[in-house]
């Protein structure tokens, strides 16, 4: 198997941006998808790609957000767009977990339970965290690029949304088909 690894907020719905730094929505009724996700996932589950959302959500550990909202959050969004596991991180950076981003723990985890060809895998993120965790599991990475203002790691490909991550993933595949035969 095969799979995208994709961030939760600013890459599946918008992000809350305050000060220049992505933050989750607040609650259900603050979430908005962002354009282009639902058909960039149809097209990547089309090829053949399993879709698994990778989230730090440190607000619950920081008991600034209840997991229950949290919760709520990830089941309307792997309902809504057919995502086939959500795997989150409820850990803040001081507790030192493998699951939390820049740590590649719940890629890790999906692996196992998916039977997945790292190798063959892809993450999509907005953020150096996501970046570096991609790396770190030996994945081809993706950077939507808002320009945040915090640290940057390079990515193996940028572009500005998400219909642009799904084309490079769907069109190096298509790539690596035709260098087979």
């Amino acid at each position: 198997m095969k799979a995208v690894f994709l961030d939760r907020d600013g890459v599946l719905n918008k992000a809350v941006i305050i000060n220049g730094k992505p933050y989750p929505p607040e609650n259900i009724n603050e979430l908005v998808i962002a354009e282009g996700v639902k058909d960039g996932l149809v097209r990547l589950k089309g090829a053949g790609f399993l879709l698994i959302v990778i989230t730090n959500q440190p607000d619950v550990a920081r008991k600034t957000t209840a997991i229950e909202i949290v919760s709520e959050i990830n089941d309307f969004l792997k309902k809504e767009l057919l995502l086939d596991d959500v795997l989150c991180c409820f850990h803040d950076s001081t507790d030192n977990c493998n699951c939390r981003k820049p740590q590649p723990g719940m890629i890790f985890s999906a692996r196992e339970k998916w039977n997945i060809d790292l190798s063959q895998s892809f993450l999509i993120g907005d953020r150096w965290r996501d970046i570096e965790t991609g790396k770190k599991a030996g994945i081809r990475t993706i950077l939507i690029d808002y320009k945040y203002e915090e640290k940057y790691v390079k990515p193996d490909f940028s572009c500005l949304n998400f219909t642009e991550a799904s084309n490079i993933v769907l069109s190096h595949i298509t790539k690596e088909k035709h260098e087979k035969y």
